[in-house]
């Protein structure tokens, strides 16, 4: 039986966690994690022919135009370690993307096979990011109210005492990032969901109990997509 590439997109609203549960599922599954940055970063580091386009499009100042990012996924998603699959996170973002990628997938003999939405309560979410902040030397996060030092002041890893906290970790920032996701989304959510792909996930949830959720979601259209038992079976 012939094995195609699983292909699972992951949205969801920053500070979702879809970084986190996507390395986890790439952990758990053998699958690709590609974010559109650091293909990007990776193409440009390589000279191929599309990181060249997007090298000189970025040093004029402007935008990395989607034919080129679609240029440059084909090229990423045509290595062998993808054919155990590929889970996308930050792109699409648009319908206009969307039916791109859709048409890249069709050419190779694949398809998205989900994409998942994240879902979380905006003020719960802002109340979330805007109490983050990281060890300045090693990168331990805590919050403000969820997860404090055990010891005030130092890190319970390191035992530094300087901590830092992104500019845009602020109520009134993120609240406005919420409302420019929505915005961009609403189209791009309705277009998986006509093709019958889209799933919901609530991600107000702890970290194991999302990935549990994930997981069910994950297992039987990798297998499937696969087209054999033995090749993904981690469910033991």
């Amino acid at each position: 039986m012939t094995s195609r590439m699983p292909a699972i997109i992951l949205l969801g609203p920053p500070g979702a966690g879809k970084g986190t549960q996507a390395k986890k599922l790439e952990d758990r599954f053998g699958l690709v994690q590609l974010s559109t940055g650091d293909l990007l970063r990776d193409a440009v580091a390589r000279q191929s022919d599309a990181g060249k386009a997007a090298q000189a499009v970025m040093e004029a100042g402007e935008l990395v135009g989607d034919d080129i990012v679609i240029a440059i996924l084909n090229e990423r998603i045509s290595a062998p370690d993808c054919l155990a699959g590929v889970i996308l996170d930050g792109f699409p973002r648009t319908t206009l993307q969307a039916e791109a990628l859709d048409a890249l997938l069709r050419e190779r003999g694949d398809r998205v096979d989900c994409a998942i939405s994240l879902e979380v309560d905006d003020e719960a979410m802002i109340d979330r990011i805007s109490g983050r902040y990281t060890c300045d030397r090693c990168g331990e996060g805590y919050h403000e109210r969820y997860k404090r030092p055990l010891k005030d002041g130092a890190c319970d890893k390191c035992g530094c005492q300087k901590f830092r906290r992104r500019a845009d970790d602020n109520a009134d920032t993120v609240r406005r990032r919420l409302v420019a996701y929505h915005a961009e989304t609403a189209d791009l959510v309705e277009h998986y969901d006509e093709m019958g792909v889209l799933a919901h996930v609530d991600a107000m949830q702890d970290i194991d109990s999302v990935q549990g959720l994930l997981r069910d979601l994950v297992q039987p259209l990798v297998t499937e997509a696969l087209g054999t038992r033995e090749a993904m079976d981690v469910s033991a």
